[in-house]
């Protein structure tokens, strides 16, 4: 079957890589995302990947506690790195090839970001995972995931969530929430709902880059999303 989107931007959120443990990183949710991943690439679709540090580090939460904001923000961007290696070793571990590249210089460790070297890998079969946001203070790893799917010329940027798509409220918290299949930037703005931070869905409307928001901690819904099923929300300017 031909795959939904040919080439998409994977935003993981870092806390669903602690899994159960509430912080770190569990082996069995990176090899689940690796084998996921990975088999989505076998049916042609070239992946750029953006993960967020949160189940190590968060410059916000650090700022409420004295920490130097921007120096918080850097504390972040690292975090970001250690779990961008971590999924890397996961796809080494089943023959995946992927490359990490880095918004800031940080060889050994990744090359440094840039969107011809990024496209250039994925034509390549390679998982290209992106890390350290967007390299500066103040910006969201939601952020860094929209200005990079733009970047790389992405069909869709994929909001791999703990939450089977966009709700009236949090679905965690307000059991009378109601679910949207389809649902417009702006109508996001309006509600006020809380899917990314506002500058990221400013810039994927500007972009004219869809979002679609699905459960990953589910196995089987990524290829599920590639294969046209009606999961999750999808957010597009009408």
């Amino acid at each position: 079957m031909e795959p939904r989107y040919k080439r998409i931007l994977l935003k993981l959120s870092g806390e669903s890589l602690a899994a159960g443990q509430g912080y770190g990183i569990d082996p069995q949710r990176i090899a689940e995302y690796a084998t996921q991943i990975k088999e989505i690439v076998d049916m042609g679709v070239q992946v750029g990947i953006v993960i967020g540090g949160g189940n190590i580090f968060r410059g916000l939460a650090g700022a409420a506690q004295g920490i130097d904001r921007v120096k918080g923000d850097q504390m972040g961007m690292l975090a970001t790195v250690i779990n961008s290696l971590a999924l890397s070793s996961g796809f080494d571990a089943i023959g995946q090839p992927s490359q990490v590249l880095t918004a800031i210089n940080m060889v050994p460790f990744g090359e440094l970001y840039s969107k011809w070297r990024a496209i250039e890998a994925m034509k390549q079969g390679k998982v290209v995972i992106m890390s350290c946001g967007t390299g500066n203070p103040f910006f969201t790893t939601d952020s860094g995931s929209a200005l990079r799917g733009i970047e790389i010329e992405a069909d869709v940027m994929l909001k791999g969530t703990r939450v089977d798509g966009i709700y009236t409220a949090d679905p965690e918290k307000d059991p009378t929430a109601t679910k949207f299949d389809h649902i417009t930037y702006d109508e996001i703005y309006r509600r006020n709902l809380k899917v990314m931070d506002m500058t990221a869905t400013i810039m994927c409307k500007e972009n004219n880059l869809p979002i679609h928001v699905f459960n990953m901690d589910v196995v089987g819904n990524l290829r599920k999303v590639m294969t046209g099923e009606p999961i999750g929300t999808i957010v597009t300017a009408s």
